[in-house]
């Protein structure tokens, strides 16, 4: 077998044992790196398109993709208590679907999809950036968006304990601001824009969780923090329920606030600006920048977010035989070249591709990986012990949600389904030209 990609320089006649000792995450920092990735252009984005399908009922369309982000928690909870692994989420498939075809395809996918989500919230950092500093020059969102990507890269490179404590103060400025938001303006809602007898069918409010659930996504990172916990099988499962449980209470606060201050056209017509208007009435135009500069900051931290899994990713599935091992190198000892990788591809993106057309593709994918994970997880119950009521109610909720998706949605974008196929082509095509060469080390690392 060959040695690991990941070099170790050790001082010949060193005394390993006067080493420092390995700095670990918390579990409230894992936790935050998950409510970053969350709290990101999620809710900035989302609450427009949320409102023209869901009226003022928005509330409850994340109250109702909470509990399905939840039961997804729950599953990925035992999962990691029972496997923790630097592989988070994706090592999940290998161990329900075995490390052939099926797992591999799966790996590139989550790779890519959310490669192509932090390429969507950079770019949201960039348009606010340019907003407030270039007069809405388009020109300038893709610059912002870009020198984004290139600090936290760099921020990555730094180090998973210099990210955590970041993603911290992050969350502590962000959610602090939007809950001040969600105080005031609920205090001073009107009343008529909340009765219920103006809120549209449960059909309507059922269909908008598809959109809702894409500000959840974001959880799914914290599985990725296994390999930094000292105790992931304890700590992990307190960090997921940290992190949703606080996403979901600024998620409602925040829709409940704004469509009490504004009527359902004009949050349409704000648009990602919404929440920022919507602070105008009560606190001024200080409200409205408070609110943009909380934009910046939740944008940055989704940024942040979703490069920091990319290097344990990389390194544990070459270890699995499923990424070449090139992806788990580490230039100059320090950068790593799944973290590059990824950067590159994202900027890339940032460059070419018009990203509101293929917005829809990173909830598309990831609803049918949450899926695979929660069919796969079925079949091992036995070894993780997880209730088969809660793992079917993940399944089949999720499954509502993907199906919901893509009939209100990816159905009427065609550019999105072409997309989708070149990125499921793209993966399969990864599979048969690498997975298949390093196969033996797979095997052999048992």
């Amino acid at each position: 077998m060959t040695e690991s990609a990941v070099p170790v320089v050790e001082t010949p006649g060193a005394d390993l044992s006067s080493a420092p000792p390995r700095q670990y995450v918390s579990t409230t920092q894992a936790a935050f790196i998950g409510v970053a990735s969350m709290v990101g252009a999620g809710i900035f984005s989302l609450l427009g398109a949320a409102g023209a399908v869901a009226g003022a009922a928005v509330w409850i369309s994340f109250l109702l993709a909470g509990m399905i982000a939840a039961l997804q928690g729950y599953s990925f909870s035992k999962l990691g208590a029972k496997f923790p692994s630097a592989g988070g989420m994706l090592e999940y498939i290998n161990r329900s679907f075995g490390y052939g075809h099926v797992s591999t395809v799966a790996a590139w996918l989550g790779y890519s999809v959310n490669a192509i989500i932090t390429a969507m919230v950079a770019v949201s950092f960039g348009s606010y950036a340019s907003s407030a500093f270039a007069n809405d020059d388009p020109n300038a969102v893709k610059v912002f968006a870009v020198l984004l990507v290139i600090a936290m890269t760099l921020l990555n490179i730094a180090g998973s304990t210099i990210v955590a404590r970041v993603q911290s103060v992050i969350v502590f400025v962000v959610v602090g601001i939007l809950g001040l938001f969600a105080v005031v303006t609920i205090m001073n809602i009107h009343p008529g824009y909340h009765d219920p007898a103006g809120y549209p069918s449960i059909q309507k409010i059922l269909s908008s969780v598809a959109l809702t659930f894409f500000a959840f996504l974001g959880f799914g990172v914290v599985t990725f923090t296994a390999k930094d916990l000292a105790n992931p099988a304890r700590q992990l499962s307190g960090a997921v329920a940290i992190a949703i449980g606080i996403a979901m209470v600024v998620y409602v606060a925040v829709a409940l606030g704004v469509f009490g201050t504004l009527t359902v056209d004009q949050v349409i017509q704000y648009g990602p600006t919404a929440i920022a208007e919507a602070a105008r009435p009560v606190l001024g135009n200080l409200g409205f920048v408070l609110i943009s500069i909380t934009a910046l900051f939740a944008t940055t931290g989704a940024t942040n977010s979703g490069l920091y899994p990319m290097p344990g990713i990389a390194q544990h599935l070459h270890k699995t035989g499923q990424f070449p091992a090139f992806m788990a190198r580490d230039l100059w000892g320090r950068a790593s070249v799944g973290l590059l990788a990824a950067a590159v591809a994202v900027v890339v993106m940032i460059l070419v591709l018009d990203l509101d057309a293929i917005a829809s593709i990173g909830s598309a994918v990831a609803l049918a990986v949450f899926s695979l994970i929660s069919l796969g997880h079925l079949l091992i119950r036995r070894q993780t012990g997880a209730r088969v009521s809660l793992l079917i109610a993940g399944l089949v909720t999720a499954l509502i949600a993907l199906v919901s998706f893509v009939i209100t949605q990816v159905i009427n974008e065609p550019a999105t389904i072409v997309t989708l196929v070149l990125i499921f082509g793209a993966s399969v095509i990864f599979d048969i030209l690498w997975s298949r060469p390093v196969a033996g080390q797979a095997s052999a690392q048992g």
